[in-house]
């Protein structure tokens, strides 16, 4: 943990020292927060935890954990969402009784899918009606207000009494952190809150009720996925939800080595192994291509390293038929599937299976396979090379990402969020943190949030937070930018501007063809036109740098670079670059519209 984790540095909201006497519960919940060490705590105020809010403020003197002021609950949970994808560090989020819960829903969802951690805290007007206030207590209490997210979350409490929330907290943040990883959330009743105390209770020791550390697969397991592996003819490494550290990425770039097996990643998740590799079977995209499949089709042995949809993918690699593949499969999600959603995905036939983080299992396959060599039948990806662009002329995705390419240069950055429009062999990953992947639940609205989290985690860092969003996407979520200008956390957001739910324009083409009916009514209920919206006004508005409307790749590479000049100063920029709507259909596979986002 660094210095700056355990001190936040971005603090801006100095209370006035105050004169504690009297002693709350609040106070006491506060302090277990203090000893979780968690670094901030989003939030959009609220009622029903004003006296936690109290005491982060007054008691603890807003650090350790800092307050991050938020515009919408949503908002909250996705800045915190980002920061964790980022850092692998859990943070917090405040949303206020049922109503701040009903808004934040969406990003719970997101943090469950992509199985995040997050000690989501809640709180709810007295649950003892004889204390409620007239009207706006009522409306503001629920019986059960859990269940409102229960289905999407790791696991849930309302302790009735001090004792039981502080130790409703360290629970909830040790299950959040333990693997698989997700959110959890505390309901904390406001009686409870406000209840004078004597005296805090005795301090507890939070480092006692740490997440354990990630299980090691069975010996024997990993002696038999070895020796198939290597003595597989076409061996194939599917690479999804791994982790971020350097160590975990240089051990995968050897059991791939080793293996020489082709490797195949995946635009969902964060960058998982080097895409200028000569491993690498193909960009990483959102549905994978027909030469892909067909690589899977050869291959007589798969590593899943918790691949997202692996029954699907191999059911459509192999077109419905069986699977002749052996198939190692390392995931422990199957402990977080329930019936509620399906975001568990098609079942996958597999021969082994590890039940344990990919991370935990990467070295000892490794350590355990023979070299094969001269087996490899992958390529490096190709096309990531920027072209020369016209001055004039409508801007595509392709020209967008040459113009970021060619502004940033050599500095290092993060790409936080990408658009369905964004062609894996754009640019080129060979870090775990040059992207980050998608929002885990597809809810538009979340990129905005989500990359202030990514920025506020590698503030420090020397890398450079980026984020392309499409305009529907930045719309819903756009309030977060504020919180980025107050707080300071530099980012560049390049809005992809195609004035349009164009991937639903999409949709729409296909049901009027099979339908034979007028394609050209497809952008009626969809088109973001008449009037188009300033972007940039509404960016310059919440005190960031507002960019736009940019016409010609000329002006976006002008506008490219003055913003990345902004962001390296600490400063907020979003360009409002008015793309062409469509997507590369030469650099891709299954058409990325297949799916709504």
């Amino acid at each position: 943990m660094t210095d700056t984790e355990k001190s936040p540095s971005i603090q801006l909201e100095q209370p006035t020292p105050a004169m504690l006497g009297k002693m709350y519960g609040s106070d006491a919940i506060a302090a277990v927060l203090r000893d979780l060490e968690l670094p901030y705590l989003a939030l959009n105020p609220g009622a029903s935890f004003r006296g936690l809010h109290d005491s982060l403020v007054n008691f603890l003197g807003n650090t350790r954990p800092q307050m991050l002021l938020t515009l919408h609950e949503e908002t909250a949970v996705a800045l915190a969402h980002g920061y964790a994808k980022a850092s692998g560090r859990m943070m917090g989020a405040i949303v206020h009784s049922n109503v701040g819960l009903m808004h934040a829903t969406m990003a719970v969802f997101n943090a469950w899918c992509d199985r995040i951690p997050l000690l989501l805290l809640g709180a709810t007007g007295p649950l003892d009606a004889a204390k409620r206030r007239p009207w706006i207590d009522w409306i503001h209490t629920a019986s059960d207000q859990g269940a409102l997210i229960r289905d999407y979350i790791k696991w849930d409490d309302q302790p009735a009494s001090i004792d039981a929330a502080r130790e409703a907290l360290l629970r909830a943040s040790q299950i959040a952190q333990t693997a698989p990883r997700g959110p959890t959330y505390v309901n904390l009743d406001a009686g409870i809150q406000e209840a004078e105390i004597d005296a805090l209770p005795a301090p507890l020791d939070a480092r006692r009720y740490r997440p354990p550390t990630d299980v090691r697969p069975d010996p024997t397991l990993v002696m038999q996925a070895a020796a198939l592996l290597s003595g597989a003819r076409n061996p194939v490494i599917l690479m999804g939800r791994v982790g971020r550290s350097d160590a975990a990425w240089r051990q995968r770039v050897e059991l791939a080595e080793k293996l020489a097996a082709p490797v195949i990643v995946d635009l969902k998740t964060g960058a998982a192994f080097p895409t200028d590799h000569e491993l690498l079977a193909a960009p990483p995209a959102f549905f994978l291509s027909p030469d892909t499949n067909a690589l899977l089709r050869t291959a007589d042995a798969i590593l899943s390293l918790d691949w997202i949809d692996l029954g699907g993918t191999l059911r459509d690699a192999f077109a419905g038929t069986d699977i002749p593949a052996r198939v190692v499969q390392v995931s422990l999600d199957q402990h977080l599937h329930r019936g509620w959603g399906k975001e568990y995905f098609g079942l996958a036939p597999t021969d082994f299976s590890l039940l344990c983080d990919p991370d935990a299992a990467v070295p000892l396959i490794t350590a355990a396979s023979t070299a094969r060599v001269g087996h490899a039948r992958a390529r490096a990806m190709q096309g990531a090379a920027p072209q020369s662009l016209a001055d004039h002329g409508p801007i595509t995705m392709k020209n967008l990402a040459d113009a970021l390419n060619e502004g940033l240069g050599d500095t290092s950055a993060c790409l936080a969020r990408l658009p369905l429009g964004w062609h894996g062999a754009y640019r080129h990953m060979r870090h775990p943190l040059d992207y980050l992947g998608a929002d885990g639940g597809g809810g538009i609205g979340s990129g905005p949030g989500m990359s202030v989290g990514v920025a506020l985690a590698l503030r420090d860092s020397g890398r450079l937070t980026v984020a392309v969003l499409g305009d529907g996407d930045f719309m819903m979520g756009n309030s977060a930018i504020w919180t980025a200008a107050h707080y300071r956390i530099g980012l560049l957001v390049i809005v992809a501007n195609n004035r349009s739910f164009y991937n639903d324009e999409l949709h729409q083409e296909r049901v009027a063809i099979r339908r034979g009916r007028p394609v050209e009514n497809k952008w009626i209920g969809q088109a973001i036109a008449k009037p188009e919206i300033d972007i940039a006004a509404i960016a310059t508005a919440q005190g960031a740098t507002g960019i736009g409307p940019i016409r010609t790749p000329k002006a976006l590479r002008d506008a490219i670079g003055a913003g990345l000049d902004t962001v390296r100063g600490g400063g907020v920029v979003v360009i409002d670059a008015r793309v062409q709507p469509g997507y590369d259909s030469n650099m891709s596979g299954a058409p990325a519209s297949q799916e709504r986002k």
